[in-house]
């Protein structure tokens, strides 16, 4: 006779500081997954009361007291399963990164976090000490123990759950994503499996927070290391597995569907959900009703439109083209073009007469010099004015439209197309935003619907369109090009020769690194962006404004 342990991952998007608002979503959760699935234990994601990364509220004075509140609340919920809560925990004015297990109305148990990231976007060894003690609880006979995030990524916590006895292993994560890490992950957790013989279970965290993103896909791995990823990504999901608790046997995962099936998602269709979901949540949990962005006829614009209409909605979405003398007609078509496509709100405001203005009021300062890259830089301004103007009479959030490619050698204007509250594309290269604009057309065309991204925006050159017949390879090596070489120097820390070394031109890998190092300044004043890649530009990349260092071995 088989007796079977009802595990439910609540993978759940939270709001970072928002304890007693979290408080309130894990205790209907949790009854939700008592009444639907006759939950045993129910799993809640890394930090889940603060949610991830709280950064410095962990230091306010205020914080103890508000998650002692917070566990006595749930509680005195008496809700009848085990409930895994991660929150920080102030021990002795030591601050930990911790787990508690409640039950009947009591902590049963409680775990320290033992491996604290301090690397790419994580900086807990700022706020947490590490706990070194392992924690296994007997839940319906079944010895299970418990780690949190990077306590997996080692070797010592697994270990030391596996010499406890443990049969089942919960790690709770805020994992966020990155191009890769889903991979990484499967890959990890079939690891830990086989070498510690125990099933694991994987709950990750879902949902936007400034630049991260965390992308869900909590998952399953039985004793043999054979993994399935059961949460659903870039979406909350209360997910059953059922272990059979024969006895003489490993605790072995029964599955409700048939995950073994599921293949993972393409690149692609990754990075399109993690910018629909970074941007949707920037939007509302900052409380704005709109989003506003300057539509250009080009296919960075283009592609920030068709991300804003997936993420918020036609209604909530407006485009402004602003021609001027050097704005071919093309693209007002385009512009329109897609506008129309997407059902968005539209207009055009010509910026002839601003910059006109501008360069008589500069006249007496401008007299006797050369027309150079001001001028140019005077019409991004202009419009940049214009989006901030609409933004400020009608609350409406300023998307910035530039690549990453375009941010890391500096091809923006500070103040100009820079200006805006959040930045879709900013951890996506040229190459991706090309890639990216063909996979959203894909789903129109599965649809039954024209291109969103009309064919032309795509295969026109790129283009500026500050002064007449401009192009971007005017100014910057081919894309294909610049994309590697951003790709070695910004994202893998390659020096100047070794990526010469590569095959690519001496002089064209020097010069885009000067133009890199340069623009520092440029993007420290830039907006948050989502996070497409383990390096992207803001809590990955901490460069020195100013510094003497030089390109080279």
């Amino acid at each position: 006779m088989s007796r079977q342990l009802n595990v439910v991952m609540a993978q759940i998007n939270l709001l970072v500081g928002d304890i007693a608002g979290n408080t309130d979503r894990i205790i209907r959760i949790a009854h939700e997954a008592v009444a639907r699935f006759n939950a045993d234990i129910v799993i809640f994601p890394e930090l889940s009361l603060t949610s991830y990364p709280p950064e410095d509220l962990l230091m306010r004075p205020a914080l103890q007291g508000r998650i002692d509140a917070a566990l006595q609340t749930l509680c005195q919920e008496c809700i009848p399963a085990a409930l895994v809560i991660g929150h920080p925990q102030q021990d002795k004015s030591v601050l930990y990164n911790a787990l508690s297990i409640i039950r009947n109305g009591d902590i049963v148990g409680r775990y320290y976090k033992q491996c604290l990231p301090n690397y790419q976007v994580f900086d807990e060894q700022r706020y947490f000490a590490a706990g070194d003690k392992p924690c296994v609880l007997a839940i319906k006979d079944v010895a299970v123990a418990f780690t949190i995030c990077e306590d997996l990524w080692q070797t010592t916590p697994t270990r030391q759950a596996s010499q406890s006895g443990a049969e089942l292993l919960i790690n709770i994560n805020a994992s966020p994503f990155s191009k890769h890490k889903l991979e990484q992950r499967v890959e990890l957790l079939a690891r830990r499996a086989r070498e510690s013989g125990t099933p694991i279970v994987y709950v990750n965290l879902v949902g936007g927070q400034d630049e991260l993103v965390f992308d869900g896909y909590s998952m399953v791995a039985d004793a043999q290391g054979s993994v399935h990823v059961v949460g659903d990504g870039f979406s909350e999901d209360l997910a059953l597995v059922q272990f059979d608790l024969t006895q003489g046997e490993p605790a072995c995962p029964i599955f409700t569907e048939n995950v073994a099936e599921r293949h993972l998602p393409a690149l692609e269709q990754r990075c399109y959900q993690a910018m629909v979901l970074g941007l949707q949540d920037y939007v509302t949990k900052n409380r704005f009703d709109s989003v506003i962005l300057g539509l250009s006829g080009g296919i960075d614009s283009a592609l920030t439109l068709a991300v804003a209409v997936d993420a918020l909605g036609a209604d909530k979405v407006s485009a402004v083209m602003m021609p001027f003398t050097y704005t071919s007609d093309l693209s007002v078509r385009l512009a329109k073009t897609q506008a129309d496509r997407l059902g968005v709100n539209f207009s055009i405001i010509p910026i002839v007469k601003s910059y006109e203005a501008f360069m008589e009021a500069l006249g007496p300062e401008f007299e006797g010099l050369p027309v150079d890259l001001t001028e140019q830089n005077i019409q991004a301004r202009c419009r940049g004015v214009l989006l901030m103007a609409i933004s400020n009479k009608k609350g409406a959030l300023v998307l910035t439209t530039g690549n990453k490619s375009e941010i890391a050698v500096g091809y923006c204007t500070l103040y100009g197309d820079m200006a805006g509250g959040f930045g879709v594309l900013k951890d996506a290269g040229k190459m991706l935003v090309y890639a990216l604009s063909a996979y959203r057309n894909q789903l129109a065309e599965q649809a039954g619907e024209l291109p969103v991204i009309p064919r032309d925006v795509i295969d026109r050159p790129p283009s500026a369109e500050l002064a007449p017949g401009q192009r971007d390879d005017d100014n910057l090596p081919p894309y294909e090009q610049l994309d590697q070489i951003l790709e070695l120097y910004v994202e893998q820390d390659r020096s100047a020769d070794e990526i010469v070394a590569q095959g690519f031109d001496h002089d064209e890998v020097y010069r885009v690194i000067r133009l890199v190092d340069l623009n520092e300044y440029k993007r420290r004043q830039s907006a948050p962006g989502v996070r497409l890649t383990e390096r992207g530009f803001g809590r990955d990349r901490r460069y020195p404004i100013t510094h003497g260092w030089k390109a080279g071995n």
